[in-house]
């Protein structure tokens, strides 16, 4: 896949050196190169070796400092990937997002797995530094419920939805605006970009309300979204930071002190449609929406999504998650994408590349 190979090639080497183009290639390929350079450069924070592609350091005669290019020999862009069609593809979709804002709701195995931590990590910064202004709206169930059995703090469910007592929000919130959030920062600071772990309580981030079950159960202290402060989103993007937020609420007015449990992927659709993000991607653990066959679908509308909630080709589990992805569009995101996060670099396939395997949802 197109992001695995850039990253594969690019993290293999870090030491400084040059480059050179083919004398034949000049014309058409000295964007590609150039950009390439410049990628390789911003994802590894440092001056990566081009050898990584295939060319012996010696072979280099070009630097980055320099405009020249000397003819010499090379088999840099024999292979069948088309390596200048892959750096000019590269291009023109980091071009057309760059200053643009995208949301990601991180969570699932994409989160609990060591290795794909790291390739999001990987994608993250790598977006950020292409000038592409990312939100990371994190989850943390699995921790949560770990926490809670640790501590001996019971908790139901109730359609799907975990009711939280006063004990169980103080729990979640000690998991998610600790470890689970200050890891995640933590590791997109690693690998290159800059990034800061907020909490929904921070600044008013997430002002909620009470949230009552559609059948009108009392879920405890589950908030509803009313407000999202996309001014302090606004300045840290503004200054090259990706907010790392995670899903604790504030109340409004008298219960300014009330936190509420949300769920990461309403947080998620509510602060990309608030920001009137670009894209807003939802990593999850399933491929993405598939017919009666058992196809994928690679892309769908509102009304068609509703048609096939309507004759049950959408049924079960899949119905809040695509509901949460045609929310974001209906608040003026432009493009929603139920994607597998199971796929390693899942969000740099789906912004820059082929896609990552999933289901495009739009107006």
């Amino acid at each position: 896949r197109l992001s695995h190979y850039i990253l594969k090639k690019l993290f293999r080497s870090r030491t400084k050196t040059s480059i050179i183009v083919t004398k034949k290639s000049i014309s058409t390929m000295k964007l590609a190169v150039a950009f390439t350079t410049v990628l390789a450069s911003l994802v590894c924070s440092t001056t990566n070796t081009v050898s990584a592609f295939g060319v012996a350091p010696a072979a280099f005669t070009t630097t980055l400092g320099g405009p020249s290019l000397v003819s010499r020999s090379t088999k840099l862009f024999d292979s069948s990937d088309g390596f200048a069609d892959i750096a000019l593809g590269i291009s023109e979709a980091a071009a057309s997002l760059r200053g643009k804002i995208v949301v990601v709701k991180y969570g699932g195995n994409a989160m609990t797995s060591p290795e794909l931590a790291l390739g999001f990590c990987q994608d993250v910064a790598a977006l950020q530094n292409l000038g592409i202004r990312v939100v990371v709206v994190h989850g943390g169930g699995p921790q949560i419920s770990s926490m809670l059995d640790q501590v001996g703090v019971e908790c139901t469910w109730e359609g799907g939805m975990r009711v939280s007592s006063e004990e169980v929000v103080d729990v979640a919130e000690m998991v998610l605006c600790g470890s689970v959030n200050k890891k995640i920062s933590a590791g997109i600071t690693s690998a290159g970009g800059h990034a800061i772990g907020l909490s929904g309580r921070d600044d008013s981030l997430l002002q909620c309300t009470k949230q009552i079950n559609k059948d009108g159960l009392d879920l405890g202290f589950v908030g509803q979204v009313e407000t999202v402060n996309t001014d302090l989103l606004h300045k840290l993007l503004d200054i090259g930071i990706t907010p790392v937020v995670s899903p604790i609420g504030t109340g409004i007015g008298e219960e300014t002190n009330v936190a509420y449990n949300v769920n990461a992927d309403v947080a998620a659709g509510r602060i990309a449609g608030e920001l009137k993000a670009s894209r807003a991607l939802f990593l999850t653990d399933i491929a993405g929406v598939l017919d009666k066959d058992m196809e994928l679908i690679a892309e769908l509308n509102i009304e068609q999504v509703n048609a096939l909630i309507e004759d049950e080709t959408i049924s079960g589990g899949m119905i809040p998650k695509v509901s949460y992805a045609t929310d974001a569009v209906k608040l003026g995101v432009e493009f929603s994408f139920i994607t597998d996060g199971r796929v390693p670099h899942a969000l740099l396939n789906e912004i820059i590349g082929t896609g990552g395997g999933g289901t495009r949802v739009g107006l």
